[in-house]
């Protein structure tokens, strides 16, 4: 005989392991706002946006094959702007005690999508040292794209700045504890139905009926002293 299981009895099973699940749930919230506030070291980012073109040419207007060949050469500034051509002289201008290829792991370049605006980001646990890595990264690309690729009309459009109160990208500790609390419900009801399934004690009619697999008959209630018959209580009594 399959075994069903009712909605009722779910809901049954986690009210009476409600008290479990919920503290489960706070122990993981707990854990991830102790983690994120005093084990993860804050992360800060700061943006600069520069805008390349091809060249400065005599004329006013440019048809949309230039700005096709403007768009196409993107990737390959984005590219260049995290070489070590580039980022070696970053590092010897800030005086930084780290390689290129560490460097890199700090730095972020995209654009928009047909956009010839190029958005350098840098993440630092610093957040001044982000900054400075952001502007020096983007002066440093405007000067030696001139010399790699005979660039000479890249602006920089938004220069990054400090914020009198940097707020840390990462960790976030309400998302993780948010998350924590998720992962601890789930853990929690998981374990509530473990034990419920492990649980092999017979409690009722009803497990009887499922262990037999044969249909209650009757039930025989419990006969308290007063109902019973006066000499049954007083055989009891001379007993005790």
């Amino acid at each position: 005989m399959e075994e069903t299981i009712s909605l009722q009895e779910l809901m049954n099973v986690l009210k009476k392991r409600l008290v479990m699940i919920l503290a489960i749930a706070i122990v993981a919230i707990t854990i991830a706002g102790v983690v994120s506030y005093l084990f993860l070291t804050p992360v800060y980012q700061s943006s600069t946006q520069i805008l390349v073109n091809q060249g400065k040419v005599e004329q006013q207007t440019f048809n949309s094959q230039d700005i096709q060949t403007d768009l196409q050469l993107i990737n390959t500034y984005n590219v260049i702007i995290k070489s070590p051509a580039i980022l070696s002289i970053v590092i010897e201008k800030l005086d930084m005690d780290m390689t290129p290829s560490q460097l890199t792991g700090q730095i972020s370049v995209d654009s928009a999508q047909n956009s010839q605006v190029i958005n350098i980001s840098v993440t630092d646990t610093e957040p001044y040292r982000a900054v400075d890595i952001a502007n020096t990264t983007g002066e440093v690309f405007q000067e030696e794209i001139q010399k790699l690729m005979k660039v000479d009309n890249v602006n920089i459009l938004s220069p990054a700045e400090l914020a009198e109160n940097p707020v840390p990208v990462k960790p976030n500790p309400e998302l993780n504890m948010a998350i924590g609390a998720v992962i601890g419900l789930m853990i929690g009801v998981g374990i509530a139905f473990l034990l419920e399934y492990l649980d092999t004690t017979i409690k009722n009619e009803q497990d009887i009926e499922e262990l037999l697999e044969l249909p209650i008959l009757g039930l025989v209630s419990p006969i308290t002293e007063k109902e019973m018959p006066n000499s049954v209580s007083r055989q009891r009594k001379k007993k005790r």
